[in-house]
Parts: C-alpha cells; structure tokens; sequence
C-alpha cells in the first residue's frame, strides 16, 4: 500500500514537471494485460514520450535511476509496442524517457534522462 501510494507521488510530482516543460499528456498508466505499465506517455512536440518515472524517499536502495535495469527496458519497449498497436499515433519520433525523483534535505531532486534508451 505504501508503495502505491509513493509510486503515485512520484507520478505526479513527474506530470506536473512535465507540464511546466510544455509536454502535452496524452495518457497515465498504461496498463498492457500482465505485462506491466507504462507511467506516462506524452508528446514533447511532435515525439511521442513513453516516460517512467522512478521515486526514491532515500538512496537506502541506491539511485532511481538504478531501478531501471535492462529487464525493465525490455518490457517497456513491448508494453510501447502494444500501446501503439492499439493507439496509432502520428508522432516523427519515439522514445523512452526516464524521470527520477528523489527526496532531499532541501526537497526534492528531478533529473529528467530523455532518450534514456531505445
């Protein structure tokens, strides 16, 4: 329950970052049966963003950054795929952004990787 509760902080700590960055959302939480879901997905201009978004309250467990292993880049590719099989999209580009959060002394740290991975 914690988790989903600081897993929704992050996501929208994240989406009003974004915003503020004149990104255009176009859905949250993506779900793809039991392949997972994909946090956000938006357009910057005209490039479709599909956007994890990784929230740490400590570095405990290391960086955000840290939780997106190859394995996780793997299913969020196949969950893109699905989403634009099922969501034709016009976009000139797509890629995978990946925004990590963290809480600090002095509040909260948002480094945003775009073209993180392909």
């Amino acid at each position: 329950m914690e988790r989903s509760r600081s897993g929704r902080r992050g996501e929208s700590i994240a989406e009003d970052y974004l915003l503020d960055q004149g990104y255009r959302i176009v859905k949250r939480n993506f779900r793809l049966g039991r392949n997972g879901e994909i946090d956000l997905i938006a357009f910057d201009g005209a490039a479709l963003v599909f956007i994890e978004v990784k929230y740490r309250r400590s570095n405990t467990y290391g960086s955000p950054e840290d939780a997106v292993t190859a394995g996780k880049r793997r299913q969020l590719r196949r969950i893109a795929e699905g989403f634009l099989a099922i969501n034709p999209q016009q976009a000139s580009e797509y890629r995978f952004d990946v925004i990590a959060i963290e809480e600090t002394r002095d509040g909260i740290a948002i480094r945003h990787w775009k073209n993180a991975f392909w």
